[in-house]
Protein backbone atom coordinates (compact mmCIF):
# COMPACT_ATOMS: atom_id res chain seq x y z
CA UNK A 1 0.00 0.00 0.00
CA UNK A 2 1.82 3.10 -0.95
CA UNK A 3 1.11 5.56 1.09
CA UNK A 4 3.28 8.40 -0.32
CA UNK A 5 1.75 8.22 -3.92
CA UNK A 6 -1.65 8.37 -2.41
CA UNK A 7 -0.46 11.08 0.14
CA UNK A 8 0.47 13.37 -2.84
CA UNK A 9 -3.66 12.80 -4.56
CA UNK A 10 -4.35 14.00 -1.09
CA UNK A 11 -2.32 17.19 -1.10
CA UNK A 12 -2.99 17.78 -4.31
CA UNK A 13 -6.74 17.69 -3.74
CA UNK A 14 -6.03 19.97 -0.57
CA UNK A 15 -4.35 22.76 -3.14
CA UNK A 16 -7.26 22.80 -5.40
CA UNK A 17 -9.60 23.46 -2.21
CA UNK A 18 -7.51 26.03 -1.33
CA UNK A 19 -7.18 27.71 -3.97
CA UNK A 20 -11.22 27.28 -4.81
CA UNK A 21 -11.64 28.78 -0.71
CA UNK A 22 -12.85 32.01 -0.03
CA UNK A 23 -11.15 33.34 2.55
CA UNK A 24 -8.17 32.44 5.23
CA UNK A 25 -6.90 29.39 5.73
CA UNK A 26 -3.69 29.33 8.23
CA UNK A 27 -2.29 26.71 10.17
CA UNK A 28 -0.85 27.98 13.31
CA UNK A 29 1.91 25.34 14.98
CA UNK A 30 3.18 26.39 18.46
CA UNK A 31 6.67 24.55 18.96
CA UNK A 32 7.53 24.74 22.84
CA UNK A 33 11.13 24.44 23.50
CA UNK A 34 13.67 22.61 20.93
CA UNK A 35 13.02 19.25 21.08
CA UNK A 36 15.06 18.07 17.53
CA UNK A 37 12.28 15.34 16.84
CA UNK A 38 9.25 17.30 17.56
CA UNK A 39 11.33 20.26 15.42
CA UNK A 40 11.50 18.54 12.60
CA UNK A 41 8.45 17.38 12.86
CA UNK A 42 6.72 20.59 12.93
CA UNK A 43 9.13 22.10 10.17
CA UNK A 44 7.89 18.79 7.19
CA UNK A 45 3.91 20.12 8.40
CA UNK A 46 4.83 23.81 7.58
CA UNK A 47 6.65 22.97 4.34
CA UNK A 48 3.46 20.83 3.55
CA UNK A 49 1.31 23.94 4.77
CA UNK A 50 3.22 26.10 2.13
CA UNK A 51 3.31 24.07 -0.67
CA UNK A 52 -0.58 23.91 -0.24
CA UNK A 53 -1.35 27.09 -0.35
CA UNK A 54 -2.06 27.46 3.57
CA UNK A 55 -0.34 30.15 5.00
CA UNK A 56 1.97 28.89 7.91
CA UNK A 57 1.90 30.48 11.40
CA UNK A 58 4.51 29.27 13.27
CA UNK A 59 5.29 30.11 17.35
CA UNK A 60 8.39 28.51 18.85
CA UNK A 61 8.13 29.60 22.82
CA UNK A 62 11.23 29.21 24.47
CA UNK A 63 10.83 25.36 27.54
CA UNK A 64 10.66 27.99 30.49
CA UNK A 65 7.22 29.42 29.25
CA UNK A 66 4.48 28.82 32.12
CA UNK A 67 1.09 26.85 31.38
CA UNK A 68 -1.04 30.50 32.09
CA UNK A 69 1.52 32.13 28.71
CA UNK A 70 1.09 29.17 26.65
CA UNK A 71 -2.63 29.22 27.29
CA UNK A 72 -2.62 32.75 26.39
CA UNK A 73 -0.83 32.15 23.19
CA UNK A 74 -3.41 29.79 22.57
CA UNK A 75 -6.24 32.09 23.52
CA UNK A 76 -4.75 34.45 21.09
CA UNK A 77 -4.71 32.03 17.80
CA UNK A 78 -8.34 30.98 19.07
CA UNK A 79 -9.11 34.37 18.17
CA UNK A 80 -6.91 35.09 15.37
CA UNK A 81 -9.02 34.90 11.69
CA UNK A 82 -5.99 33.75 10.13
CA UNK A 83 -6.00 31.18 12.44
CA UNK A 84 -8.55 28.54 10.85
CA UNK A 85 -5.98 25.46 12.60
CA UNK A 86 -4.38 25.29 15.78
CA UNK A 87 -1.25 22.45 16.40
CA UNK A 88 0.55 22.33 19.63
CA UNK A 89 3.23 19.80 19.08
CA UNK A 90 3.30 17.21 21.43
CA UNK A 91 4.79 16.12 24.29
CA UNK A 92 4.97 19.64 26.25
CA UNK A 93 7.89 20.17 28.73
CA UNK A 94 6.74 19.20 32.27
CA UNK A 95 5.31 20.89 33.97
CA UNK A 96 2.97 21.78 31.65
CA UNK A 97 -0.10 20.43 31.63
CA UNK A 98 -0.93 18.67 28.10
CA UNK A 99 -4.69 18.09 28.28
CA UNK A 100 -5.21 21.52 30.13
CA UNK A 101 -3.69 23.21 26.82
CA UNK A 102 -5.32 20.57 24.73
CA UNK A 103 -9.04 21.57 25.91
CA UNK A 104 -7.86 25.09 25.79
CA UNK A 105 -8.28 24.89 21.69
CA UNK A 106 -11.42 25.94 20.03
CA UNK A 107 -12.91 22.52 18.82
CA UNK A 108 -13.23 23.71 15.29
CA UNK A 109 -9.58 24.83 14.54
CA UNK A 110 -8.69 21.11 16.96
CA UNK A 111 -6.78 20.24 13.41
CA UNK A 112 -5.33 17.38 15.53
CA UNK A 113 -8.78 15.99 16.54
CA UNK A 114 -7.80 15.99 20.41
CA UNK A 115 -9.88 17.91 22.03
CA UNK A 116 -12.54 15.89 24.37
CA UNK A 117 -15.41 17.82 22.23
CA UNK A 118 -13.87 16.24 19.18
CA UNK A 119 -13.08 13.00 20.37
CA UNK A 120 -16.96 12.68 22.17
CA UNK A 121 -18.23 13.37 18.57
CA UNK A 122 -16.38 10.65 17.09
CA UNK A 123 -17.54 7.99 20.34
CA UNK A 124 -21.32 8.98 18.92
CA UNK A 125 -20.55 7.91 15.60
CA UNK A 126 -20.38 11.45 14.18
CA UNK A 127 -16.64 12.60 13.14
CA UNK A 128 -15.80 16.02 12.72
CA UNK A 129 -12.02 16.42 12.83
CA UNK A 130 -10.39 13.38 13.76
CA UNK A 131 -7.28 12.64 14.46
CA UNK A 132 -4.40 12.62 11.74
CA UNK A 133 -2.94 8.91 11.71
CA UNK A 134 -6.14 7.42 11.78
CA UNK A 135 -7.37 9.12 9.42
CA UNK A 136 -5.05 8.23 6.62
CA UNK A 137 -5.45 4.87 7.91
CA UNK A 138 -8.62 4.69 6.57
CA UNK A 139 -8.02 6.67 3.61
CA UNK A 140 -5.36 3.33 2.86
CA UNK A 141 -8.35 1.34 3.64
CA UNK A 142 -10.39 3.25 1.17
CA UNK A 143 -8.00 3.92 -1.88
CA UNK A 144 -7.08 0.36 -1.37
CA UNK A 145 -10.44 -0.90 -1.53
CA UNK A 146 -10.51 -3.16 1.40
CA UNK A 147 -13.51 -3.95 2.28
CA UNK A 148 -14.96 -3.67 6.23
CA UNK A 149 -18.45 -3.59 6.68
CA UNK A 150 -18.75 -6.98 8.52
CA UNK A 151 -15.21 -7.89 8.59
CA UNK A 152 -13.08 -8.85 11.65
CA UNK A 153 -11.09 -5.71 12.54
CA UNK A 154 -7.80 -5.82 14.94
CA UNK A 155 -5.97 -2.66 16.59
CA UNK A 156 -3.25 -3.45 18.54
CA UNK A 157 -2.61 -0.19 20.61
CA UNK A 158 -4.84 1.44 22.63
CA UNK A 159 -3.37 5.46 22.25
CA UNK A 160 -6.03 8.35 22.34
CA UNK A 161 -3.55 9.38 19.37
CA UNK A 162 -3.89 6.04 17.17
CA UNK A 163 -5.48 2.79 18.48
CA UNK A 164 -8.85 4.02 19.96
CA UNK A 165 -9.29 7.18 17.24
CA UNK A 166 -8.81 4.04 14.85
CA UNK A 167 -10.98 1.87 16.26
CA UNK A 168 -13.77 4.17 16.53
CA UNK A 169 -13.49 4.58 12.39
CA UNK A 170 -13.64 1.22 12.03
CA UNK A 171 -16.42 0.79 13.59
CA UNK A 172 -18.34 3.64 11.81
CA UNK A 173 -17.66 1.67 8.28
CA UNK A 174 -19.27 -1.71 10.52
CA UNK A 175 -16.20 -3.28 11.04
CA UNK A 176 -16.31 -5.94 14.00
CA UNK A 177 -13.75 -4.45 16.05
CA UNK A 178 -11.38 -5.71 18.46
CA UNK A 179 -8.97 -3.17 20.78
CA UNK A 180 -5.99 -5.41 21.72
CA UNK A 181 -3.29 -4.10 23.70
CA UNK A 182 -0.20 -5.53 26.15
CA UNK A 183 -2.26 -7.32 28.71
CA UNK A 184 -4.76 -9.18 26.00
CA UNK A 185 -5.01 -12.96 26.79
CA UNK A 186 -3.56 -14.58 23.52
CA UNK A 187 -2.90 -11.89 21.73
CA UNK A 188 -1.78 -14.18 18.62
CA UNK A 189 -4.99 -15.49 18.68
CA UNK A 190 -6.74 -12.79 18.53
CA UNK A 191 -4.82 -11.30 15.82
CA UNK A 192 -5.08 -14.38 13.07
CA UNK A 193 -8.65 -13.99 13.35
CA UNK A 194 -8.69 -10.13 11.98
CA UNK A 195 -9.14 -9.47 8.16
CA UNK A 196 -7.95 -5.97 9.02
CA UNK A 197 -4.96 -5.65 11.80
CA UNK A 198 -3.77 -1.94 12.70
CA UNK A 199 -0.46 -2.32 14.55
CA UNK A 200 0.59 0.59 17.16
CA UNK A 201 1.94 -0.30 19.67
CA UNK A 202 5.85 1.22 19.03
CA UNK A 203 7.55 -2.12 19.43
CA UNK A 204 9.87 -3.05 16.57
CA UNK A 205 8.77 -6.62 14.73
CA UNK A 206 6.10 -7.37 17.25
CA UNK A 207 3.37 -8.44 14.61
CA UNK A 208 5.06 -11.78 13.24
CA UNK A 209 3.77 -13.72 9.57
CA UNK A 210 2.77 -17.03 12.48
CA UNK A 211 -0.02 -14.12 13.66
CA UNK A 212 -1.39 -12.75 10.26
CA UNK A 213 -4.56 -14.48 8.38
CA UNK A 214 -3.66 -15.07 4.83
CA UNK A 215 -4.64 -12.13 2.54
CA UNK A 216 -5.50 -9.72 5.59
CA UNK A 217 -4.88 -6.34 5.28
CA UNK A 218 -2.00 -4.90 7.52
CA UNK A 219 -1.56 -1.32 8.12
CA UNK A 220 1.44 -0.88 10.16
CA UNK A 221 1.51 2.46 11.91
CA UNK A 222 4.80 1.59 14.19
CA UNK A 223 7.95 4.04 14.29
CA UNK A 224 10.86 2.91 15.58
CA UNK A 225 14.19 3.51 15.14
CA UNK A 226 17.04 0.05 15.34
CA UNK A 227 20.71 0.83 14.39
CA UNK A 228 19.50 4.10 12.31
CA UNK A 229 17.41 2.22 10.32
CA UNK A 230 13.77 3.20 10.34
CA UNK A 231 11.29 -0.23 11.02
CA UNK A 232 8.19 -0.50 12.10
CA UNK A 233 5.92 -2.72 13.88
CA UNK A 234 5.57 -5.28 11.50
CA UNK A 235 7.81 -8.36 10.81
CA UNK A 236 9.40 -8.55 6.96
CA UNK A 237 8.21 -11.75 6.23
CA UNK A 238 4.36 -10.53 7.03
CA UNK A 239 4.48 -9.58 3.35
CA UNK A 240 5.35 -13.24 2.67
CA UNK A 241 1.13 -13.47 4.04
CA UNK A 242 -0.38 -10.29 4.32
CA UNK A 243 -3.01 -9.47 1.15
CA UNK A 244 -2.41 -5.49 1.87
CA UNK A 245 0.75 -3.93 3.71
CA UNK A 246 2.14 -0.68 4.43
CA UNK A 247 5.53 -0.22 4.39
CA UNK A 248 7.77 1.64 6.94
CA UNK A 249 8.84 4.05 5.90
CA UNK A 250 6.14 5.37 3.27
CA UNK A 251 3.46 3.20 4.53
CA UNK A 252 1.37 5.60 7.14
CA UNK A 253 3.81 8.19 7.90
CA UNK A 254 3.37 10.56 4.70
CA UNK A 255 -0.60 9.91 5.12
CA UNK A 256 -0.82 11.70 8.38
CA UNK A 257 0.72 15.07 7.02
CA UNK A 258 -1.28 14.54 3.78
CA UNK A 259 -4.39 13.89 6.38
CA UNK A 260 -3.61 17.13 8.59
CA UNK A 261 -3.80 19.68 5.87
CA UNK A 262 -6.89 18.35 4.91
CA UNK A 263 -8.38 18.70 8.27
CA UNK A 264 -6.96 22.19 8.20
CA UNK A 265 -9.16 22.76 5.46
CA UNK A 266 -12.08 21.17 6.87
CA UNK A 267 -11.48 23.44 9.96
CA UNK A 268 -11.52 26.41 7.63
CA UNK A 269 -14.83 25.32 5.94
CA UNK A 270 -16.26 25.18 9.83
CA UNK A 271 -15.11 28.51 10.41
CA UNK A 272 -16.92 29.93 7.16
CA UNK A 273 -19.82 27.90 7.94
CA UNK A 274 -19.74 26.36 4.51
CA UNK A 275 -19.46 23.20 6.95
CA UNK A 276 -21.97 22.72 10.04
CA UNK A 277 -19.74 21.77 13.10
CA UNK A 278 -22.30 19.78 15.52
CA UNK A 279 -21.17 22.39 17.94
CA UNK A 280 -22.62 25.61 15.46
Amino acid sequence: MDGRALAERVRARVAEEVAAHEGPIGLATVLVGSDPASAIYVRRKREACEAAGIESIHHEPDASISEDDLLGLVAELNGDERVTGILVQLPLPEPIDENRVIRAIDPVKDVDGFHPVNAGFLLQGRPTLTPATPSGIMELLHAYEVSLAGANAVVVGRSNIVGKPAALLLLAEHATVTLAHSRTRDLAEVVRRADVVVAAVGRAGMLTADMVKPGAAVIDVGINRIDGTVVGDVAPEVADVAGHLTPVPGGVGPMTIAMLLANTVTAAHYQARSLAHPLA
